[in-house]
């Protein structure tokens, strides 16, 4: 009875119980949003079939190690050649963006086998683009930095940024099933790109460009696989996880959103620091020489001690002492020593300076267009010779260039002869000469005393690398052929210097090289 008492007391009690007040209007705010967000937002999202989705498109198969092939050697042919569109291309290709979305849910809803699949393709995936790129540019005769590759090699915090925001637009794409956005964010994250620099680097020992591409890869993939974890718990993804186990990744996810931004912020003082010093000097040159003056080019090494900026004015009087006054006012206004060369032309007018400078600029790129050709060439040459660049022997001012070939397998030496007319073919208003080794000479045939016409290929091919070795020659057939042979040869300025009887076949002649020291005559 009292249990009955008790119980049926127990509402009326709690109706006594003093009421907590209104809520204020902030916490009041806070519960209608959270209220809306899970009757309204949350509860049309089927949450099986997007991890469903999302676990599909995560795993390590054929044709995604096929795909992230293709598109790790598209990326780096882009990169390159300095082509925007095909390293675009080579973005839309790349299928990394799925595995990394995969590991970010299976983070969010506790999967340690989703998240170990996950991980099998990410690193996979990456080691087979970083390869497969590197023996791309190792087989490249282009090796040089361009302006793509450099882009990629000096991660700061607007990349981490855009990472962030591409990854809440590409996990919001695969929550409500707007798949088509995923394009638009594989373009923005630029997955594939970093990674073929990562594999330039590796393959040219360029350190510093492999760090740096490295960094922007990895600051891309922690940011797209966190975001995608923290918008699966918005979005109330079921968790296998306890409470303890999912504040404890909370607090990770914000120890490496911290570990990545400070470097990343670090580098963006920084380049805003060198933009500064650019503005600053462009700006304190312009006004020492006045406004009938133009500042063509200015040049700035910050890796140098002190730092260096070379500067190029077209001005209608000739300032003394410029250079010593711009180094002083601007290591005083910047705080770090500046040294400043400035190279002034004199012109009349301002309107002579605009010429000028706009002749300069078509000089500078006349002389950019000479250097990549120049370089170009070292790099062909060194290709098809099978040396290094360094073996390659460049004459700019009379624009000659040597290589001495190496011995390539089954090369005779008319297939030394076409590389070096292919090259020349590229190479306009250049002198080409390749060295071939000295293999076997071809037969020329004799036919009814004179030589068969079917052998003048031959000799043009004898002449050509006799002149390139600086061998003397041997000759070898019967008395009569090489008498032929031999004023054929003569009339084309090349002396034999040991001749012998032999048979050759069809009555041909043989010819073979010598060594410098063997002794000219006839052996019979």
């Amino acid at each position: 009875m009292k249990d009955d008492q008790v119980h049926s007391a127990s509402p009326e009690q709690s109706k006594s119980k003093p009421s907590s007040g209104p809520l204020d209007p902030l916490t009041g705010s806070i519960r209608l949003f959270r209220r809306w967000w899970r009757m309204v937002v949350r509860a049309d999202v089927d949450q099986q079939a997007v991890i469903d989705k999302v676990r599909e498109d995560s795993g390590f198969t054929p044709h995604f190690a096929f795909m992230t092939s293709m598109s790790a050697g598209i990326a780096i042919l882009g990169l390159l050649l300095s082509s925007p569109a095909v390293v675009i291309g080579a973005m839309l290709l790349s299928p990394l963006m799925g595995p990394i979305m995969g590991a970010g849910f299976a983070l969010a809803v506790g999967d340690s086998a989703w998240l170990r699949e996950s991980g099998k393709a990410i690193i996979l995936g990456s080691i087979i683009s970083i390869l497969f790129a590197g023996l791309v540019v190792t087989l490249s005769p282009l090796q040089t930095v361009t302006a793509e590759i450099a882009a990629r090699t000096r991660p700061n915090l607007f990349d981490l940024l855009v990472a962030l925001f591409s990854a809440l637009a590409g996990a919001y794409a695969m929550i409500r099933g707007r798949m088509g956005t995923i394009v638009g964010v594989a373009i923005a994250t630029a997955l594939m790109p970093p990674l073929a620099v990562v594999g330039f680097g590796l393959a040219t020992f360029n350190w510093a460009v492999f760090g740096g591409s490295l960094l922007l890869f990895f600051t891309n993939l922690m940011t797209i696989a966190l975001t995608a974890t923290a918008m699966a718990w918005l979005y109330g993804f079921r968790s296998y996880l306890s409470e303890r186990q999912s504040q404890f990744q909370i607090a990770a996810m914000v120890v490496v959103f911290i570990a990545l931004a400070i470097p990343l912020g670090l580098s963006l003082r920084q380049i805003a620091w060198e933009a500064n010093v650019s503005r600053s000097a462009n700006g304190y040159i312009k006004d020492q020489f006045g406004k009938r003056a133009s500042v063509s080019q200015i040049e700035i090494d910050f890796d140098a001690e002190p730092i260096l900026i070379n500067a190029t004015v077209f001005t209608p009087k000739i300032l003394a002492g410029a250079a010593e006054q711009s180094s002083r006012v601007l290591s005083r206004t910047l705080g770090k020593q500046i040294s400043v060369n400035v190279e002034q032309f004199k012109v009349e007018t301002g309107e002579d300076a605009n010429s000028a400078e706009l002749a300069a600029a078509k000089m500078r790129e006349q002389a950019q267009q000479a250097e990549i050709q120049v370089t170009r060439l070292r790099e062909n040459l060194a290709l098809i010779a099978g040396v290094s660049v360094d073996d390659v022997t460049l004459d700019t001012s009379k624009r000659r260039a040597m290589v001495i070939a190496k011995p390539l397998a089954g090369a005779s030496l008319a297939s030394y002869y076409a590389l070096e007319q292919r090259v020349a073919a590229g190479a306009k208003g250049w002198v080409i000469r390749l060295q071939p080794p000295a293999i076997a000479l071809p037969d020329l045939k004799i036919t009814e005393g004179a030589l068969d016409p079917a052998s003048n290929a031959n000799l043009d091919l004898i002449v050509w690398a006799s002149e390139r070795i600086g061998l003397p020659l041997g000759m070898s057939g019967a008395a009569d052929g090489r008498a032929v042979a031999r004023e054929a040869l003569k009339a084309k300025n090349i002396t034999v210097g040991q001749e012998s009887d032999a048979t050759i076949a069809n009555g041909g002649v043989r010819l073979r090289w010598l060594a410098p020291s063997e002794s000219t005559g006839t052996q019979q």
